[in-house]
C-alpha cells in the first residue's frame, strides 16, 4: 500500500511538476493571466511577468499555451531556457522553427527574412502570434535584448506581428535593463504575490480534490503551520504536503495534524529541533 491508497487518492497530489490538471485559478495567478492574455490579444508586443522562485511562473506559462494553442486565432509558441548560455542565434533559430517556417539558415539575414515573410502570412490569416520564453531571467546577454528588441520592430502601422511574454525570476528585470530601449517597451508588467491562508488553503483542498481526495486529511492548524513555513509559495506548499502525506502513511495516521507538521518542518529544516 502506498499513501494514496492510504488516504484515498487517485495520484499523488502534490507534485512539484507543472501540471494543467491541478491548475488552481488564485486571484494571483488569475490577474496575472489575464494581463499576459490581454497583452497578447491587443498585440502590444513585449509582456513581462516577474516573480520569486517557486510562485507558478511556469505554470502559467503552460496554461497560456494550452489555452491558446486550442484557439484558432493564435500561432503560439513556447520556449524554455534551461541554461545561461543561449545565443541569440539560438533564439532566433528556435523561435522562427517553432512558428512554422520551413527551413532556417546560419545567415541571420536571411533566417529573419523568412521569419517575416511567415508572420506575414499568420497575419493575413487573422492569426494573433506569440512567443512563451519562461526562464527567461537566464538569457543574459545584451545582443539577445537586442535580438528581442529588433523582432519586436517587425509590425503593422497599428500592431505588432509578434509578441514576446518572458516569465523570469526579479533579475530579469536587470537582463532587460541592458537595453534601455527595450525595457521602455514593456507593455504589461505583471508579478505573483504569495498565496494568502484562505488561498493557500483553497489550493491544498483543491488540489487533493483533483487527486480524488473527498476529504482533506489536514487539520486547520496543520493548515496554518503550512502557510506560515511556505510563505504562501505553491511549491513549497507542494513539498511540505507530499512529505505531511508520507509522514502520515507511515505513522499510519488518517488525520494530519500539527504535531506531525513539526515533524515533516524539521525532517525538511524548515525548523530547528528544538523548536
Amino acid at each position: 500500500m502506498d499513501y494514496e491508497t492510504f488516504y484515498g487518492f487517485d495520484r499523488k497530489p502534490f507534485s512539484t511538476s507543472p501540471d494543467e490538471r491541478f491548475y488552481f485559478d488564485s486571484p494571483q495567478h488569475s490577474k496575472a493571466t489575464k494581463k499576459l492574455l490581454h497583452g497578447i490579444e491587443n498585440r502590444l508586443g513585449l509582456s513581462v511577468l516577474i516573480a520569486d522562485i517557486g510562485m507558478g511562473k511556469t505554470t502559467i506559462a503552460r496554461r497560456m499555451l494550452n489555452l491558446l494553442s486550442s484557439d484558432d486565432d493564435y500561432e503560439i509558441a513556447l520556449l524554455v531556457i534551461v541554461h545561461p548560455d543561449i545565443t541569440a542565434g539560438w533564439l532566433l533559430k528556435k523561435m522562427s522553427l517553432q512558428l512554422g517556417v520551413d527551413s532556417v539558415d546560419d545567415e541571420r539575414i536571411e533566417t529573419i527574412s523568412a521569419l517575416y515573410k511567415r508572420l506575414q502570412e499568420l497575419h493575413e490569416g487573422g492569426k494573433k502570434v506569440a512567443v512563451l520564453i519562461d526562464e527567461a531571467n537566464m538569457l543574459h546577454g545584451k545582443d539577445i535584448m537586442e535580438e528581442i528588441r529588433g523582432l519586436l520592430n517587425i509590425e503593422t502601422q497599428s500592431m505588432h506581428l509578434l509578441n514576446f511574454v518572458l516569465f523570469g525570476l526579479p533579475e530579469l528585470e536587470n537582463h532587460l535593463k541592458q537595453d534601455e530601449a527595450l525595457y521602455q517597451r514593456i507593455a504589461i508588467r505583471t508579478t505573483l504575490s504569495p498565496l494568502d491562508l484562505n488561498s493557500a488553503r483553497d489550493y491544498i483542498i483543491h488540489r487533493i480534490n483533483i487527486a480524488g481526495g473527498r476529504n482533506t486529511p489536514f487539520t486547520d492548524k496543520s493548515l496554518e503551520l503550512i502557510h506560515n513555513y511556505s510563505g504562501g509559495k505553491p511549491r513549497l506548499i507542494n513539498i511540505i504536503c507530499e512529505n505531511a502525506l508520507l509522514e502520515g502513511f507511515l505513522q499510519k495516521k488518517e488525520e494530519i495534524d500539527s504535531k506531525l507538521i513539526k515533524v515533516v518542518l524539521t525532517d525538511l529544516a524548515f525548523i530547528k529541533v528544538e523548536e
